[in-house]
């Protein structure tokens, strides 16, 4: 009985090691073991296309992947009229991953802003290879873009519910990077207080404008290159 206990033990050990990601180094200088991709879509959420799925670019750490989704089903309950969409994250096994400069270690997830029509209806904003899945697009300084306009209620709302699961799977958000030109209007948004208060969002503008999406860095412990 002992023996095959010790047989069983020795089988599913490495499941119970592989169940969660291994992270090493930095966003912009590490790498991923074990990483897990996000689920395609949900009731409220979706990916940026299956082609960048079936790439491999939507990879991340298992505790990020169990925040976004936790995320997303908060907002399931407190604002059920709003749909989201995330676009690129990492490899599964991390490293560059072109064109960023950092998504390397499974921290790093780029969310597409969420969006209304003209009619106020939230709408998943469009990302195909036409508009380089979303990155393409260029909001002005007023988060209007064709028929598109900047949902930043929903927003704000998006951003303390990842700052609520992630405080609750015990890690937490290290910064989002985010337009500065935009921030003011996101600043004034439903959860506005909350996000200047919890989140930290740089006023200095990095090498892309970060308008149609906001990059949030996770902060998760990881052993060194």
């Amino acid at each position: 009985m002992r023996c095959f206990a010790l047989i069983a033990i020795s089988l599913f050990a490495p499941l119970a090691i592989a169940s969660e990601s291994v992270c090493y180094g930095t966003t912009a200088i590490g790498r991923l073991e074990g990483g897990v991709q996000l689920p395609s879509s949900g009731e409220n959420f979706l990916s940026y296309g299956p082609v960048p799925e079936r790439a491999g670019r939507t990879y991340v750490h298992s505790k990020v992947r169990d925040v976004v989704v936790a995320a997303y089903k908060i907002l399931e309950k407190e604002e059920p009229s709003k749909l989201f969409k995330y676009a690129g994250t990492g490899f599964k096994e991390g490293g560059e991953f072109k064109p960023h400069k950092t998504h390397r270690n499974g921290l790093s997830v780029d969310f597409m802003v969420p969006v209304v029509d003209e009619d106020g209806r939230s709408v998943p904003i469009r990302t195909d290879a036409f508009n380089r899945y979303g990155y393409g697009i260029e909001f002005d300084k007023k988060g209007v873009y064709d028929d598109y306009r900047i949902d930043f209620d929903a927003m704000g709302a998006h951003l303390r519910a990842l700052d609520m699961a992630a405080k609750r799977q015990g890690i937490g958000i290290w910064r989002v990077l985010f337009d500065p030109s935009l921030q003011p209007l996101l600043y004034k948004s439903k959860y506005g207080s909350y996000i200047q208060a919890n989140i930290k969002i740089p006023k200095k503008r990095s090498w892309v404008r970060h308008d149609e999406h906001y990059h949030v860095d996770f902060l998760v412990e990881c052993r060194p290159m």
